[in-house]
């Protein structure tokens, strides 16, 4: 029996530094979606190296396999239908592009915080281990991010509340083909 591609659901990937808000958002959007009855899964980097990808380690060829599980799991829970949200700080366009080859249907969102910020919030205390020289290659620290060059959706962590990313995101679904109820999400 043939697949039917037309349950696919779309598959959207946060991106930007540890701290910018990326999984807070990305659990924003999902439960947004999930509220206005729609099938939504969400990924997220850490939880992902705790499980599936907790042999890997963060040096480049690394990065690039965990971001090539990441993506065929998204892929495959988008072909049962499910709008797939990753939170995953994929740092450079070279796994971007990675990413894009493995999923057909993929929105990019772009976390957008300013380093300094980031390294204020430090939820996880990385960077401040980064500083120390207790984690080698970490992102922003000693290892490069390169922000995405053109991405769907930019939410501005510094200064927007998490509602107003979430909307944004909400909206360019929505705007974008996205198709259920429709209600705002509650603050």
């Amino acid at each position: 029996m043939p697949h039917n591609t037309d349950i696919r659901g779309p598959v959207v990937w946060f991106t930007g530094y540890s701290g910018s808000g990326k999984t807070t958002l990305c659990q924003a959007v999902t439960d947004g979606l999930l509220s206005n009855g729609l099938s939504a899964q969400m990924l997220d980097g850490d939880d992902l190296r705790r499980g599936v990808c907790a042999d890997l380690g963060y040096e480049i060829s690394d990065r690039v396999k965990h971001v090539r599980r990441v993506a065929h799991l998204a892929d495959l829970l988008s072909k049962q239908g499910n709008i797939v949200l990753v939170a995953v700080i994929c740092p450079l366009e070279s796994l971007r592009q990675i990413v894009r080859s493995v999923v057909p249907n993929l929105i990019q969102v772009y976390v957008d915080a300013p380093l300094a910020i980031c390294e204020q919030r430090d939820p996880k205390g990385l960077y401040k281990k980064a500083r120390a020289g207790v984690i080698c290659d970490f992102t922003g620290i000693d290892a490069t991010f390169e922000p995405p060059a053109c991405p769907d959706v930019v939410c501005h962590t510094d200064r927007e509340s998490v509602e107003e990313s979430a909307e944004k995101v909400l909206n360019w679904l929505y705007m974008n083909g996205l198709r259920g109820r429709r209600t705002v999400i509650p603050p």
